[in-house]
Order: structure tokens, then C-alpha cells, then sequence
């Protein structure tokens, strides 16, 4: 722990890094509001629902607890990754900003429905509930359940083994959001070839934040 504090310490002195990390939070503060209000744009234009190859074919599932308390355990668990390693923030913090921006752009695009039979939520999403901060149940193009871990496999892509367990827990979520008829198809495996694009689009924005996250690599061990 003293070592963990210790290089909190030796990073927020730097005025480079604590410059930059500043930058990543308002920049992810400012993401989530955008998301918030084009969930409430999507949830108020919100079109009819679709037929769906997949959905059609498979039986709905509850999967209320992995869409909901897994995806907080992801990100509880990114959390900690960065606490271990702060030299990671900036790059983290921004490319999950970015990702969060590119998708609030993608959700308000095309107004498909929830598809009428899907695993029962609504007690999660109740006006007093913190997860409407983040999804209406509306958001539908492309999955953040999907694209999010993904993200993270590519980010620490180095790593072995949390390589696995980003893409892992990326096909968890997006089977769960079929299985829980909460995301179309499209949405699932579309969201692997945006999440790659926004990746690359991370390192050419912020080489400098990348090549900082890059030092901190150690191959998988």
C-alpha cells in the first residue's frame, strides 16, 4: 500500500501528469453529461422495434444482475487497476471518455425500440436509481456492455492475462444483452469493429498519455 501511495504521490507532483489527468476526468465529466442527455433524446424519440435474426431465435433470459452489478464490477475493477497504477490515467480515463462521447453520437442516430420481450429491469432504472445517470434501456447502437471491455483488452493488450479477461468478460456482456434481448445483434457485433477504430483513433490523439500507459506494460507477466 505505502508503494502505491508513494507513487500517487511522485506522479501529482509532476505538472505534466497531474495536467493531464486533470484534463482526462473533466474530459470523462464532461462524456457522462453529453451521454446523459442523449440518452434522454434517444428514450423521447425512441421508434419501433425491429426483427432481429438472433432475438428471434433464442428465448429471453434474466440477465439483470450480470447487465447491471457486472458491468459496476468492471468498472470498480478499472478503478483499482488505476489506483495500482496511476500512470495509466490519462490514457484510460481519456480514451473511455472518447469511447462514451463516439457512442452518445452513435445512440441519437437511429431511434429502433427496445425489442417488446427482454429481460425484466425496471426496478434498476426507477427515477431514483443512479443507472439512469448512464442508460435509459433506449441506447441501442452500439453496445457499451461490448465495446467498453473490449476496450480495455486493447489497452492493456500487453498483458496477457488481462488481455483474457477484458475479451472474456467482453463476450459475457455481449452475450448477456442477446440473451436478455436488451441489444439487437447488430449492436453486439458492430460494437468490436467501432471500439477498434475508436482505440487507434485514442493512440494517434494522445501518443504521449499512450506511450506513458506503454511503459507501465509488463508482458503478460
Amino acid at each position: 500500500m505505502k508503494h502505491i501511495i508513494d507513487k500517487h504521490k511522485a506522479h501529482w507532483s509532476d505538472k505534466t501528469f497531474s495536467g493531464s489527468a486533470i484534463i482526462a476526468f473533466l474530459l470523462l465529466g464532461a462524456s457522462l453529461c453529453i451521454n446523459y442527455y442523449a440518452n434522454i433524446y434517444t428514450t423521447n424519440h425512441a421508434g419501433n422495434y425491429v426483427a432481429d435474426i438472433i432475438l428471434d431465435n433464442i428465448p429471453v433470459v434474466n440477465v439483470d444482475a450480470v447487465f447491471f452489478e457486472g458491468f459496476a464490477a468492471l468498472w470498480l475493477f478499472i478503478i483499482l487497476l488505476l489506483v495500482r497504477e496511476p500512470k495509466q490515467i490519462p490514457f484510460v480515463i481519456k480514451s473511455i471518455a472518447i469511447f462514451i462521447l463516439i457512442r452518445s453520437v452513435f445512440i441519437t442516430l437511429t431511434h429502433l425500440g427496445m425489442p417488446p420481450l427482454h429481460s425484466y429491469f425496471h426496478s434498476y432504472l426507477d427515477d431514483d436509481s443512479s443507472f439512469t445517470f448512464f442508460t435509459s434501456g433506449n441506447d441501442m447502437f452500439f453496445s457499451s456492455h461490448t465495446g467498453l471491455p473490449f476496450l480495455m483488452a486493447l489497452i492493456y493488450w500487453e498483458n496477457k492475462r488481462l488481455r483474457y479477461f477484458f475479451i472474456g468478460a467482453s463476450l459475457i456482456f455481449g452475450a448477456s444483452v442477446l440473451l436478455g434481448h436488451l441489444h439487437y445483434s447488430i449492436d453486439v457485433f458492430a460494437a468490436y469493429f467501432i471500439t477498434y477504430s475508436i482505440f487507434h483513433i485514442c493512440v494517434r490523439l494522445l501518443p504521449k498519455d499512450y506511450k506513458m500507459l506503454m511503459s507501465t506494460q509488463n508482458n503478460g507477466k
